[in-house]
């Protein structure tokens, strides 16, 4: 059994629904499933009791007043009575695959995390009806458009993180740095996209504080970036986990030019890797001019 751990936005409109709707379907994956929500904002503290969840209000937070990934997971890792946890963003829906997923791996240590598929939702979801899950399933798949982001959650066992930087919670940059932290960690770092479904309900990012676009960019996704090391060679995507797991299968990735530019930041001086970021930049171009 895990222990799902989440940082809430407010309970308001349409954030609200979908952020019920994430939490029940995570109640699904089994009665006895332990769920830890973070945050004093607005409804948080309601929703655990109607649910009967752990809720942690008294949290650390930036100067903008958004919550830090380092507190979060290191309380977790405190007080979760599980050996596997899952921080997971609260908008996430997740099925029965991801248990099926974690089950099959056989290692002591391990990072598993995976794409999401976008979806529109904007009214509660039914979970009495039997064919929920199927129906929003098809949706999913039909409606899916395929991108490079979207790393919305990470499955590990207790102990695996235990310093994390102070990380603004919903910003852009510390997912992408955790997986270069478990590779640089010699952590199984495993792709779980073919085989856990985790559906994005789609939202406005109208909360981010000071916003410079139509996303999450704006100050404190800057602090992000250097926190993890202010290089773009420190932020990784799914392409560099170093294991896929599939619904039937799970294996180690082929050796590539890829994996061995990685593997050369990984086990090098720092004192390198301005030539690294150099190289990674005309990599990228070389690549998106390829998927073009």
């Amino acid at each position: 059994m895990i222990t799902i751990f989440s940082v809430p936005k407010p309970f308001t409109g349409h954030i609200a629904i979908i952020q019920e709707n994430a939490i029940k379907s995570w109640m699904q994956l089994d009665p006895e499933i332990e769920i830890i929500l973070y945050g004093d904002e607005e409804g948080i503290e309601e929703i655990c009791e109607k649910y009967d969840l752990i809720h942690v209000n008294n949290i650390k937070k930036n100067e903008y007043g958004t919550p830090t990934l380092d507190y979060i997971f290191e309380n977790t890792q405190k007080i979760a009575k599980n050996k596997i946890l899952c921080y997971i963003n609260a908008d996430i829906i997740l099925f029965n695959d991801s248990i099926k997923t974690i089950n099959r791996i056989p290692f002591q240590k391990f990072l598993i995390a995976g794409q999401r598929r976008d979806a529109e939702i904007f009214s509660p979801l039914d979970y009495e009806d039997a064919c929920w899950e199927k129906n929003l399933r098809e949706y999913a798949i039909k409606n899916h458009k395929s991108f490079h982001g979207g790393i919305d959650y990470f499955i590990f066992p207790k102990g695996n993180f235990n310093e994390i930087p102070p990380f603004a919670v919903g910003r852009a940059g510390w997912d992408n740095w955790m997986i270069y932290h478990s590779r640089k960690l010699n952590i199984p770092t495993i792709d779980a996209t073919q085989s856990i479904m985790a559906i994005h309900q789609n939202h406005s990012y109208s909360h981010v504080p000071s916003q410079t676009g139509t996303d999450f960019s704006g100050p404190e996704s800057d602090n992000n970036f250097i926190l993890s090391g202010g290089r773009r060679i420190y932020l990784w995507n799914l392409d560099d986990a170093d294991w896929i797991v599939t619904p039937s299968d799970l294996f180690h990735k082929k050796f590539t030019l890829r994996e061995g530019f990685r593997l050369l930041i990984l086990k090098s001086p720092r004192i390198f890797h301005p030539l690294f970021e150099a190289g990674f930049r005309i990599q990228n171009k070389i690549r998106y001019k390829k998927s073009g």
